[in-house]
């Protein structure tokens, strides 16, 4: 009988093909990622699974796709960066989410400890600090 995964310790890469990879997460993940060691993520996307209980300390952006954050335990805040000023979508119930439109910057803040699944298209994902 297959074991089930779990998104804590095994992301999901979503395959331009509609095909699943069970991504094993470690402590070289990231580094793996962002070396391409895991490829290009080209037209595909990155299913996570984070526990938060702080504010992000940086600013995200997906130049090809939009992401799409829905809140799984606690609430929080999406800050997203628009010509018009900042915009902020307030995730308080489990199942609530957040589309973080193509190209948009965007960060999180949390006053409580809180989980959120993220489907994010990772080709060209880019991050830079909160001054």
């Amino acid at each position: 009988m297959a074991q089930p995964y779990h998104l804590a310790s095994t992301f999901l890469r979503l395959r331009a093909d509609a095909s699943v990879e069970p991504l094993p997460v470690d402590d070289t993940f990231w580094q793996r990622l962002a070396s391409g060691q895991l490829g290009d993520f080209r037209n595909e996307s990155l299913v996570s699974l984070f526990d938060f209980d702080a504010d992000w300390g940086m600013w995200e952006m997906h130049p090809e796709g939009d992401e799409i954050v829905c809140l799984l335990a606690g609430s929080a805040t999406f800050v997203l960066e628009t010509p018009e000023g900042e915009r902020r979508i307030e995730l308080d119930e489990p199942g609530e989410y957040a589309i973080v439109p193509r190209g948009t910057w965007h960060t999180a803040r949390t006053s409580c400890p809180c989980r959120m699944l993220f489907i994010t298209p990772g080709e060209g994902t880019q991050h830079r600090h909160i001054e």
